[in-house]
């Protein structure tokens, strides 16, 4: 009785465990599970060096403000934490307002498909998704449109990634992915019917020379659309806990500077874009998007645990834990910022290029 006692609990050990491991955790169905964390395109036994190197940058500031060294910085960050954001968060690295009696995947869907919506486009069109990680949003984008979206990351392990997805989803006739720098893209002039971005031209050093990068693509007529990360006019620089709460989502997030709220509208009418519509999509009447990583908490630590079991046993790549440690702490900053409304990751800039004379 004693060994069949044991072996029963055994067993059950056993279940449990890869159902903790294998099962929970996964934020999406067929998305990433906890044993299969690497770090992107970086060889498992780098995954450590690479991490510090990632924190080297922030010890040499100026060296993440010129635009040659973005593509390394950005490029590290996301081989390090792409695997962990799918598994823990999904396949869209966004937020989004909180809707009662919605999902956290239904959110996300609604303001996916808000910005194609905006941009007013018919289905054939060809749509550019500048910073567009693994796919979620676009793949959310062509199914609502039917919009042929191209896709551009910095990143090759995304790129493969996001290729993946598609298949999957079967949306690879209407979504193609190309591996390049948003700040230089691979595209002719005014060759697209539309673009937007979704927090993601917060990589780069200077907004101008994205925006100029997009508004050289567009074609005359058409509209772009963007979700910015900013500081509110809420936020202090006097006031040392905003500073820290700002500070730690730059470096948690491979942020050369958060851009005040105010810069988005003069850097889009310097390019040459007419505004067509701003405003905060965090603001009143929308629900806070911040409840999501404050509900979160639990499943972090859960995760981390994970981790931290995974990497011990040399599943997990030696630094993954150091990784995802610095997101959780990053997950407390954002929360923070936006609980404070000195930050928001989803103000809305609508602009369109002029037709031409």
């Amino acid at each position: 009785m004693d060994s069949l006692a044991l072996f029963a609990t055994a067993s059950l050990i056993a279940v449990s465990l890869y159902w903790f491991v294998c099962i929970l955790g996964s934020a999406e169905q067929k998305g990433k599970r906890a044993v299969e964390l690497s770090g992107g395109s970086i060889a498992k036994e780098n995954v450590q060096d690479k991490y510090k190197q990632y924190w080297s940058f922030f010890r040499r500031p100026k060296e993440i403000e010129t635009t040659e060294n973005v593509p390394d910085f950005v490029d590290t960050f996301y081989n390090l934490v792409t695997d962990i954001y799918e598994w823990g968060w999904g396949q869209s690295f966004h937020f989004s307002p909180s809707i009662p009696g919605k999902s956290d995947r239904e959110c996300t869907r609604i303001h996916e498909e808000r910005a194609v919506d905006l941009l007013g486009v018919k289905p054939g069109a060809r749509i550019l998704d500048a910073g567009c990680g693994v796919g979620g949003p676009m793949r959310a984008i062509a199914a609502h449109s039917g919009a042929n979206i191209v896709g551009i990351t910095i990143n090759e392990y995304q790129v493969n990634r996001a290729r993946l997805h598609n298949k999957k989803a079967g949306l690879d006739s209407l979504c193609e992915v190309v591996c390049g720098n948003f700040l230089e893209m691979p595209f002719d002039d005014d060759s697209f019917d539309g673009v937007y971005s979704i927090e993601a031209t917060c990589h780069a050093p200077k907004l101008e020379e994205v925006y100029r990068e997009i508004y050289r693509v567009l074609k005359p007529g058409s509209l772009y659309v963007s979700y910015e990360w900013v500081t509110t006019e809420l936020f202090n620089s006097d006031d040392p806990e905003h500073v820290e709460i700002i500070h730690g989502i730059e470096r948690g997030d491979a942020l050369p500077g958060l851009r005040k709220y105010s810069d988005i509208f003069q850097v889009a009418k310097k390019v040459g874009f007419e505004v067509v519509d701003e405003k905060d999509l965090a603001k009143p009447p929308s629900n806070p998007w911040w409840t999501r990583l404050q509900m979160g908490k639990i499943a972090y630590w859960r995760n981390h645990i994970v981790v931290t079991v995974l990497s011990w046993l040399g599943i997990a790549p030696k630094g993954t834990v150091d990784v995802h440690k610095m997101l959780v702490e990053t997950a407390d900053y954002l929360a923070r910022g936006g609980d404070k409304g000195i930050f928001s990751p989803m103000h809305m800039i609508l602009c369109r290029k002029p037709e031409e004379n």
